[in-house]
């Protein structure tokens, strides 16, 4: 337990700078864009160059670039994101209106890679340079060159418009119907996790695999443990520690793959909220999403970290 929240502070203390950088990198390219804020502001309204002016005087547009980072740094501590140009909307509110949905459709489609990874790798390990191995290897290989939005299109096609059994897209709240919520979100997930799922099963098989072949398990087997104890107590345990580092990386192509497929299946969160601000000129949309899928990215790699902790005690012993 002292490792862990050793390990936690640590990582805490470096979530500082990391954020600071974040902020200031996605500052910096959002006021060197071609995007003006103040026209995105006067948009269609054929303001004069005085108004536009007094705009950027107001908002603090015409102070030098260390003053307006810091400005901008003291209103995100406050929960300020700014003010959208297209709904003159807080746009902390439009985050938190879309991030709920891209937040399912991503830790849906994770825990799916997940599940089949675990299941495909393992299989495949146990039964090596078999069958099972053989056809597994290929569909995994096959997945990885397979992009989201592709699959996207195929099941949209084969199982939404030719069998009809799911939705071509839009999105039922589960608070209204769990299984409307369901069929939403079965097909957006599975274009989403499948490309990840295929990679991380290659990845569990040769982790297992390499354990497999360790003393100690046939140590145990021999001893008269029965192979799938050995497998789920032992050899899972120190074989994930790879996967994990993986998964921690993947989960930010979820996020950021969330924004095809969800424009896609016309799902309204983050991916297109962030599409429609790119379109209609809504710089602080925009900055606001970028943010907080970047925050999202280091908050679960922070949560990996400490999941490397749970799986294998040898790390907690270096802690």
């Amino acid at each position: 337990m002292i490792a862990v929240v050793r390990l936690l502070a640590r990582r805490v203390a470096l979530l500082v700078p990391l954020m600071l950088g974040i902020v200031l990198f996605v500052f910096l390219v959002m006021r060197f864009s071609d995007v003006d804020p103040a026209s995105a502001f006067f948009q269609g309204a054929n303001p004069t160059p005085q108004q536009l002016h007094d705009f950027r005087e107001e908002n603090g547009l015409l102070d030098p670039l260390p003053v307006r980072y810091a400005a901008f740094i003291g209103d995100l501590l406050h929960g300020d994101m700014g003010i959208s140009a297209l709904t003159r909307a807080p746009v902390v509110d439009q985050v938190m209106t879309a991030l709920p949905l891209t937040l399912q459709l991503t830790f849906l489609g994770l825990g799916i890679a997940v599940v089949l990874s675990l299941l495909g790798g393992v299989t495949a390990a146990i039964y090596r340079d078999r069958l099972p191995d053989q056809i597994i290897r290929v569909v995994s290989l096959t997945g990885v060159a397979a992009p989201g939005f592709w699959l996207a299109l195929l099941m949209i096609q084969y199982l939404a418009v030719d069998l009809g059994w799911f939705p071509t897209g839009g999105y039922i709240n589960p608070a209204d119907s769990v299984t409307g919520w369901l069929k939403t979100m079965t097909l957006p997930a599975l274009a989403l996790s499948l490309p990840v799922a295929a990679q991380l099963t290659r990845i569990v098989r040769t982790a297992v695999v390499e354990e497999l072949d360790k003393d100690y398990v046939r140590t145990a087997i021999g001893s008269g443990l029965p192979p799938r104890v050995v497998v789920g107590r032992n050899v899972l345990r120190n074989a994930l520690i790879n996967p994990l580092t993986v998964l921690g990386l993947r989960v930010g192509y979820l996020l950021g793959g969330a924004v095809v497929i969800e424009t896609i299946f016309s799902l309204p969160g983050m991916g297109k909220l962030m599409i429609d601000a790119v379109k209609n000129g809504d710089p602080a949309v925009v900055q606001g999403v970028v943010l907080t899928t970047a925050t999202g990215f280091v908050v679960v790699n922070l949560v990996i970290d400490i999941l490397y902790l749970l799986v294998n005690p040898r790390l907690r012993e270096a802690t």
